[in-house]
């Protein structure tokens, strides 16, 4: 005597009820939570995302390397950054029927179960902790600077509880329900991202080159040889 299979009618509510449960866990993430958001989100969000703390860096870069080295290093860094971009769109449907919302679904994808999981897990969470700490510690940083100007004769206040003012905001919008709900946040991130990158190229045209001040390879004006 063979063995009798599952029915088909068994096999279509096994599936259903796989199909309900990723739903249930798409509904409950926070990236995936909602699907109602516009182009302009996508626009701005992405704008707060790639015009961060990095362009406040750019000055001391480009004075480092000088003009050549510097405009180089930032037309290639552009290239890669579209590159990757793209590559992000291709990839997210890239499969008929499937979405890949998440990094490690790619890494799935690509290596397997468990070994994607692996390899793109780990680098994640370094990055993560690592882009955390860097901005909390600018944002604690500049908040006090902001608290200094605006009161100079006010008490001085540790840079730590600045740090712990930052991140403790960033702890309270980490418990909204979805990305879309911190648009707002991200719309202001964005303005502010653009306003202080247009500060500092236009502070730097408008003051002009400076005398006495080579604008050559700094790297290359650290060596005796260069300064003698």
């Amino acid at each position: 005597m063979g063995t009798q299979g599952p029915s088909p009618d068994n096999y279509v509510a096994n599936n259903q009820h796989s199909l309900d449960e990723k739903k249930k866990a798409e509904d409950w993430l926070p990236i995936t939570s909602s699907r109602n958001a516009k182009w302009w989100y996508s626009a701005f969000h992405n704008v707060t995302a790639m015009v961060g703390a990095g362009v406040l860096s750019l000055p001391y870069a480009m004075s480092e390397l000088g003009w050549g080295p510097g405009i180089t290093i930032l037309i290639l860094s552009w290239v890669i950054t579209l590159y990757t971009l793209w590559q992000m769109v291709e990839m997210h449907e890239m499969v008929p029927g499937k979405r890949f919302d998440r990094y490690h679904e790619l890494g799935q994808h690509a290596f397997g179960e468990k070994l994607g999981l692996w390899i793109v897990v780990p680098q994640q969470l370094i990055v993560e902790v690592g882009v955390n700490i860097v901005y909390m510690v600018t944002g604690g940083t500049s908040l006090k600077k902001f608290h200094d100007t605006v009161c100079p004769g006010c008490k001085s206040i540790k840079k730590t509880y600045f740090i712990m003012i930052f991140g403790s905001v960033h702890f309270v919008l980490s418990q909204l329900p979805n990305f879309n709900s911190i648009s707002g946040v991200s719309l202001a991130a964005a303005v502010m991202s653009l306003s202080y990158s247009t500060i500092a190229w236009g502070a730097s045209v408008d003051k002009g080159k400076q005398a006495g001040v080579d604008y050559g390879c700094g790297l290359c004006l650290r060596r005796p040889q260069c300064r003698s």
